[in-house]
């Protein structure tokens, strides 16, 4: 276990006399994706801006990868270098005229050449799928093309850590989602990601560990099964408990199911309702997994003729562009994985396009299924 980032007695008030932080002790492990919950006023944000060393404590210490941050130029370009931030409101964020220019900034003022500023600005708009944007404004960019572009821009620098104030914020359904999945797949690469968020059932199934706060200090802090099991703790910190957890509690008070932890998803959930006895063994369906990154247009149309399916989910940005080249239509662009095995639960087969370190994850992901439920369901990684 590393710990990445760690505070010790932390405290903090702003100059009207707001408390903001008091005595805050934690240390958070590297490659894990952590989300601070709390009701407005608990600190999360203040928490969040002294990682990034923009504002500094007024009692105790933060400490990055085991040394105290210092607060000269240097040392705070240094700290900026390695946990990237990406505020609230990406307006406060976007300033240059064009996209280009707003992910380029970054590593040109750490005094990248040229050449390096423009293939790390390159890839870091190719992987938020942005290739295409340089020249545009970024103030034409509807809110979730800004979030991305503010993602862009802080990847561009090749941050350890990425924290984001309130990332779904202002976005629609489908691209908060499409962004959370960009998450998961940072996190896949080996980023460490710290959330602040309002929304409890994004924290409960996206992150490895949930940070609840009130009123400037930690309450409780362990998996989103500990954290939101606690139906009185969270009462008492004006959240609401997830959809999952609520349905899960009024089950369990009619005694229809009887486990001793909440399901983490929708699909745990199903699992808990469906009985094993009435399940229909030899026909679930097929997950086919294509790996974009592999094969041109071509090829993934003669996939799709020789190994047809029911359902198709993209993940990833790469995986989305293909998909619209090649004319495909996707049925599922988030939450792919569970709800597509949910539809081999039903004996239907799915397709999921995805690249990179994604397949595995996508292969391992299917595989823990099966070795949790009990059902086998066949995972196919298409070569041809």
């Amino acid at each position: 276990m590393t710990i990445i980032l760690e505070t010790r007695s932390l405290s903090y008030s702003y100059g009207d006399g707001t408390e903001a932080l008091k005595d805050v002790s934690i240390s958070l492990e590297a490659g894990k994706k952590v989300a601070l919950v709390g009701p407005n006023g608990a600190g999360k944000s203040t928490l969040m801006l002294m990682f990034n060393g923009i504002l500094r404590p007024g009692e105790g210490e933060v400490l990055f990868r085991g040394r105290p941050m210092s607060y000269d130029a240097a040392s705070l370009r240094s700290i900026r270098r390695a946990v990237g931030m990406v505020f609230q409101n990406s307006d406060d964020q976007l300033f240059a005229p064009t996209v280009y220019q707003d992910v380029a900034f970054g590593p040109t003022n750490l005094g990248y050449a040229a050449e390096k500023v423009k293939r790390y600005a390159g890839f870091a708009l190719q992987y938020v799928g942005l290739l295409g944007y340089e020249r545009r404004p970024p103030h034409h960019l509807s809110g979730g093309e800004k979030k991305r572009v503010a993602i862009a821009g802080i990847l561009a620098m090749e941050p350890e850590v990425i924290i984001l104030d309130e990332p779904t914020s202002n976005l629609d359904p489908a691209s908060s989602e499409e962004i959370m999945e960009m998450l998961d797949e940072l996190n896949l690469g080996g980023k460490t990601l710290i959330i602040s968020t309002h929304d409890v059932d994004l924290a409960y199934r996206w992150a490895d560990e949930v940070i609840l706060m009130k009123d400037g200090g930690v309450v409780r802090r362990g998996t989103g099964q500990e954290v939101f099991g606690d139906a009185e703790l969270i009462r008492d910190a004006r959240l609401k408990l997830p959809i999952v957890v609520d349905l899960y509690q009024e089950l369990a008070g009619r005694s229809i199911v009887r486990v001793a932890k909440p399901p983490r998803n929708i699909l745990e959930l199903c699992d808990l309702l469906q009985s094993k006895a009435e399940a229909q063994a030899g026909v679930w369906g097929k997950i086919y997994i294509c790996n974009v990154d592999e094969k041109d247009e071509k090829e993934i149309r003669a996939v799709l003729d020789k190994n047809p399916a029911d359902f198709k989910g993209a993940m990833g940005s790469s995986a989305k562009v293909m998909a619209e080249k090649c004319g495909i239509t996707i049925d599922f662009t988030y939450g792919v994985i569970d709800k597509c095995i949910l539809k081999a639960l039903i004996g239907k087969s799915s397709l999921i396009m995805t690249s990179g370190g994604m397949v595995e994850h996508t292969l391992q992901r299917i595989k823990d299924y099966g070795l949790e439920s009990g059902t086998k369901i066949e995972a196919i990684g298409l070569m041809q």
